[in-house]
């Protein structure tokens, strides 16, 4: 049994897949899996991942899927990872070469389920710094509770215990944004989360990614959050976390979201997103002034205080 399994999703990444595979099959934990999954690109990676499957026969593991999105890849990886524990890393990032073997020996120094690091953004002229906004180890469910107000939401800055996904919690297929949330789905079934104060992961801000790119499917903000919402209700354990979600459902919809959204170019888009958020807030917390968190820290006051005119003044310093 190898003690990490890695899965890697592909579509379109050839101009950075080599490099990214490179920092995989040179890590220092030698005892790692790489699942490599094609998720019907188009371009000439697939001939990058046939070099790798042949160089590293052991380690690389290539399989071919049609197109399904970055979470059906994922998912589908899961299917034929071995590992002890489960990585994420997209295909156009790299991380540094141990990562693997000092997240594994924290993972296993008091069997963490969980185990995040800090990160890197990598842009073409410089590296910013980012974190996972854990400062301590967590072992009590009080702690997990309150970790999932600041927790940095990827899913590739950690490595998670394979036992977590018995409980059959995937990403969801087809949405943007599936890190948020699958972590805020998977945070009530974990019991301990270790913590590396180091940043391994680089995170690759390219032109064509996502997270830079501006359409109406940043509504899944919203549609997620209200499946996570509807998750915590069907399994019974939403009044035990009601504060933590009631926290971060506003910081999402009033702060990430709308900032995402103050970048459409149509001011009505804009307006349309500023008040679905402000509808569903009030649909779903309508009394979440009276939330301690929101009391704690300056985005929380800033959420306290968010409306309309908020929204246009953000709009217009925006642009």
């Amino acid at each position: 049994m190898p003690k990490v399994s890695l899965i890697v999703p592909v579509y379109n990444v050839e101009k950075y897949l080599e490099k990214c595979l490179n920092s995989l099959v040179n890590q220092t934990l030698e005892d790692i899996e790489i699942i490599v999954v094609n998720d019907g690109t188009k371009d000439n990676s697939q001939k990058i991942i046939d070099k790798y499957t042949k160089k590293y026969p052991k380690k690389v593991k290539g399989y071919i899927k049609e197109n399904g999105g970055v979470s059906s890849a994922r998912n589908y990886g899961l299917k034929y990872a071995s590992g002890e524990y489960i990585a994420f890393v997209d295909s156009d990032d790299y991380v540094e070469l141990d990562m693997y073997e000092k997240m594994y020996n924290k993972a296993i120094s008091e069997n963490f389920d969980i185990v995040a690091c800090d990160l890197f953004y990598v842009y073409d002229d410089k590296k910013v710094e980012a974190f996972s906004n854990l400062n301590n180890d967590i072992f009590t469910q009080e702690e997990i509770k309150q970790s999932m107000i600041n927790i940095y939401p990827s899913a590739w800055n950690k490595i998670y215990k394979k036992d977590l996904f018995k409980h059959k919690i995937y990403f969801k297929d087809r949405v943007w944004f599936e890190d948020v949330e699958f972590l805020y789905r998977l945070i009530s079934k974990v019991n301990s989360i270790g913590v590396v104060h180091e940043k391994f992961y680089n995170y690759v801000q390219r032109a064509g990614a996502i997270t830079k790119t501006f359409d109406d499917r940043i509504f899944h903000y919203i549609d997620n959050w209200n499946g996570i919402l509807d998750y915590y209700k069907k399994n019974k354990i939403y009044d035990e976390y009601k504060l933590e979600l009631e926290y971060c459902y506003v910081r999402y919809l009033y702060a990430t979201f709308i900032k995402s959204a103050s970048n459409f170019t149509d001011k009505k888009l804009y307006e349309e997103a500023v008040n679905k958020a402000i509808e569903n807030v009030k649909t779903n917390f309508p009394n979440y002034r009276k939330n301690k968190y929101f009391y704690k820290s300056l985005k929380g006051l800033y959420l306290l205080t968010f409306n309309k005119l908020y929204s246009k003044i953000l709009y217009r310093v925006g642009k």
